[in-house]
Formats: C-alpha cells, sequence, structure tokens
C-alpha cells in the first residue's frame, strides 16, 4: 500500500436527501455526515432501537439479485451502489449514511442527485494522508456460466473500463470507459438504471418494484408489445400514454448518452467497488458485470490486500517472475568469487542502500541433493545460510566502485533457525538488512529466507569484505 500525498476528505456540513426506495416502495431520507478520519462509509438506521450500523463491507453483503445489500443479522440496507458510487466519484473518504428505511432512495435511477446535493454543501480536506491499495499483479474472475470477465491490472491511477452485450438488438453490444475519477461527475454520475420490458412485467407481476416508476428507470423493450400491453402501464404507473420509440425504449425516458446503459453498469460496479473498503489504483476491465460478479471481485482484491498487508507487516519481498531482475546471474558471478556449485544466488530483484533481495530457484539436480538425504532430499541448512550470505555479499559489494577485487568472509552467525524444509522446486526468496553502518569494511546483516510466505530460514550474521587484489 503506498500512502499519497493527497489528503482524507469529508463534507463540510450533513446532507439531507429524501426520497422514495425502488424496491419497498417506501419514503426514506437520507442524511449523509461529515465522519472522522481513517471513518471510511459506514450505515446507520435511524428508525431501529439503538441505531445499528453497518459498515461499507463487501464480506457483510447479503443479496445483489435486485442492487447490492448490506447486512448484519436482521438489520439491513439495500440498494446501496449509487450513493457509494457518487463518494467513490466525488473523492470522499469518510462519511457516516444515516437512514430512516431500509433502503437507499432511487432518485431518478442514476447518482446525479447526491453529486448535486454534495456539491452545494462542499468537501473538506482532512489532516491524514489518503492510503490506497495498488493492484500488484493481474487479477483475473470468471463466471463462465454467464459469459462475464474481470480483470484488474497495475496502473497509477483508478481507471474502469465496461462492456456489455445483452444480445439484444435494443442495446446491441456497448462499452463505457472512465479514464479517472474528476471525469466522473461529468461522464458517469447521470446515468440511469435500466430493465429489459418482460423484467418489469415480471417485476410488477410479483409486487417487487413498489417504489418503480417510468421516471427512475430507462426501458428496453426487447420483444412485440401491443396496444393493450402498453395502455396497462400507462395505467400502472399513471401515465397519459405509454409509447415505445424507434430506439426501441418507452417514451418515459430520453437517453443522456447513446451508451448510458453501459455507463450506468460503470456507475453500479464503481459503487460495489466501494466495499472493498479502502480506494484502490488500477485498471478495471469487465465484460458483461453485475451485482454479484462485482461483489466477488470486490471480496477477492480484499483477500489480496489482507495477504499484502501481512507481507508488509511481516516484510516479505513481493517477487514478480516476470520482473527483468537488478542483477543477472552473469552480472553476479562477475561480483562474487564463487562459481558452480557454489554460487547460491540466481538473481537480485531489490536493492536499496540498506537491504538486498535474491532468489535462489532450488533444482533438483543440485549436487548436494546426491548425498544428503537422497531418498528425502533437503537443503542443507548451512547452506541456507550461505546462500543469505552470498546475498549480504552482494549488498556491501555493490558499495566499492570495483567489487570484482573485493571477497566477503563470515566472522560469525547468531540465533540461526530453520523454520521449514526446502525442497527441490522450491524457489527461496532472501532479503538480507544492515543493522548497523558498515565500519571497517565490518558488516552486520539480519537474514531472512521464504518460500512462497512461509519462513524457512532466518539469523543473524556479521562478515568482513577484504580487498583481494
Amino acid at each position: 500500500m503506498t500512502p499519497l500525498t493527497s489528503k482524507q476528505t469529508t463534507l463540510v456540513s450533513p446532507i439531507s436527501i429524501s426520497g422514495v426506495g425502488l424496491h419497498t416502495g417506501s419514503q426514506v431520507q437520507l442524511t449523509l455526515n461529515p465522519a472522522p478520519e481513517n471513518h471510511g462509509y459506514k450505515f446507520r438506521r435511524t428508525d431501529l432501537k439503538g441505531m445499528p450500523m453497518i459498515d461499507a463491507n463487501c464480506d457483510l453483503v447479503s443479496d445483489t439479485s435486485r442492487g447490492t445489500t448490506l447486512s448484519i443479522g436482521d438489520v439491513s440496507v439495500s440498494t446501496v451502489e449509487h450513493i457509494l458510487a457518487a463518494l467513490v466519484g466525488l473523492e470522499i473518504d469518510n462519511v457516516l449514511i444515516d437512514i430512516d428505511g431500509p433502503e437507499i432512495p432511487i432518485m431518478d435511477g442514476s447518482c446525479a442527485a447526491f453529486v448535486s446535493a454534495i456539491d452545494a454543501t462542499g468537501i473538506v480536506e482532512q489532516d491524514c494522508d489518503r492510503e490506497y491499495f495498488d493492484i500488484p499483479y493481474n487479477l483475473n474472475y470468471t463466471d463462465e456460466e454467464n459469459k462475464i470477465e474481470i480483470v484488474a491490472m497495475p496502473l497509477n491511477d483508478y481507471r474502469l473500463t465496461v462492456m456489455v452485450d445483452y444480445n439484444s438488438p435494443v442495446l446491441g453490444s456497448q462499452h463505457a470507459a472512465i479514464a479517472n475519477m474528476t471525469k466522473f461527475k461529468k461522464e458517469i454520475s447521470s446515468c440511469r438504471t435500466f430493465c429489459f420490458l418482460h423484467e418489469l412485467e415480471h417485476l410488477l407481476s410479483n409486487n417487487l418494484i413498489k417504489g418503480g416508476d417510468l421516471n427512475n428507470a430507462i426501458v428496453v423493450v426487447d420483444k412485440v408489445v401491443d396496444q393493450g400491453e402498453l395502455d396497462t402501464l400507462a395505467t400502472i404507473f399513471k401515465k397519459p400514454k405509454v409509447e415505445v420509440t424507434q430506439q426501441g425504449i418507452l417514451n418515459n425516458l430520453e437517453l443522456r448518452f447513446p451508451n448510458e446503459p453501459a455507463r450506468h453498469k460503470l456507475l453500479d460496479m464503481i459503487g460495489d467497488l466501494a466495499l472493498i473498503g479502502m480506494p484502490i489504483r488500477g485498471h478495471i476491465m469487465a465484460a458483461r458485470p453485475g451485482h454479484a460478479s462485482n461483489i466477488a471481485f470486490a471480496q477477492k482484491i480484499k483477500q489480496v490486500i489482507k495477504k499484502e498487508m501481512r507481507r508488509k507487516k511481516e516484510g516479505i519481498p513481493f517477487y514478480d517472475p516476470n520482473q527483468k531482475p537488478l542483477y543477472s546471474t552473469k552480472q553476479i558471478l562477475l561480483m562474487l568469487p564463487h562459481a558452480h556449485p557454489f554460487l547460491l544466488v540466481d538473481k537480485i530483484i531489490y536493492k536499496d542502500e540498506k537491504s538486498i533481495v535474491g532468489i535462489k530457484n532450488i533444482t533438483f539436480d543440485q549436487p548436494f541433493f546426491d548425498g544428503h538425504f537422497p531418498g528425502d532430499p533437503i537443503m542443507p541448512g548451512v547452506l541456507q545460510l550461505e546462500a543469505m550470505a552470498q546475498c549480504g555479499g552482494l549488498l556491501v559489494l555493490s558499495t566499492v566502485p570495483d567489487p570484482e577485487n573485493y571477497a566477503t568472509y563470515f566472522l560469525k552467525i547468531d540465533n540461526a533457525k530453520f523454520k521449514e524444509k526446502v525442497l527441490p522446486g522450491d524457489t527461496m526468496l532472501m532479503k538480507l538488512e544492515l543493522t548497523e553502518p558498515v565500519r571497517r569494511g565490518l558488516c552486520m546483516m539480519k537474514g531472512r529466507a521464504w518460500v512462497g510466505e512461509k519462513l524457512v530460514c532466518e539469523s543473524e550474521m556479521m562478515a568482513q569484505i577484504i580487498k583481494v587484489s
């Protein structure tokens, strides 16, 4: 995770918005309250005893069938994606969201009303730096049955691209993209939810959209309809007349963008991914996403965040085999006075003034396996220490202009511990850190080695570099 110089933000003052819940039909009041640093987004049900709170957390999602619902026990808040998209789109970090009912108001089917209200009130910068999670490598999600694919790729910004294809002659294939969140207000926030006519009829017949109105959704007509059906819809929605436009949608609304449905899917994805719990930097590309896949992908990213937080806490370096090494084997051979079979560092992937990270690939043809437990080959612990020492030697030798004229020698090993077996096929990741400044060629180092995320060996070492020619 990389802290940026940008600060966390919250609202200048509370904002109250009233509206109707799409599915419940209940009149609700939503109040957005300023919140302290590192608060994040939380929902508070003010209509219930004790005013219980629910974190905006993808692990608390209980339903994604007609929107995204968060629950703790019997307490829930549904259709949270639009208000969360507004907050993320305006780059607001900390808000307490009060609601006196079970569902966020649908407004016009977009989040434009929320954005407008926030704009009118204002945003204030806080003291703490905003902390982002950088997507460290490509993360993939696939739902083969529904032909959904999502990938997150490393990028020094937050960019989203969405493609939708419903095999509908009306919608066709559409895509939408946002290069960064500064474009959200103008290009995404006003894009409304949509549904197909057959879905609308099903929802109406099952009394599932009590707050539905032809003013808060784009209705795509995906079948031939007779005048009787249109008259019935007009009666239900209390409209003088309902008809199908040349664009294949009901005449309730005019599209704000030719690809408004795809843009709304992007809006939904921004809101759903807010449930990760912290802002991310990366490029998200999604084909045919929906709330269920968005939440599954958010949960996947959250698991990676937990893993990377643990890695950071324990000091485990990140290794990408595709990354070009800092020092290749050829370069290492020019610096260390070792050769096969006793060169035990294959490449160096990171180095700064006080630390170095190296790789040793453990192959079955290593000569020590012939005699060291040949029936159960294990890399000798002393050679694990030797590999770490060579790695540390490269750190110290890199400080002199002619490393080929120097050698490093062990003087002391303390607190050596061997935690796990190192076996053929393993890749040993070694990190050596100076514990004191180098003086008169003497260096004190702490060395650790991992296979995957398992610590296999650690030790404190003292070595000396001596000019040999």
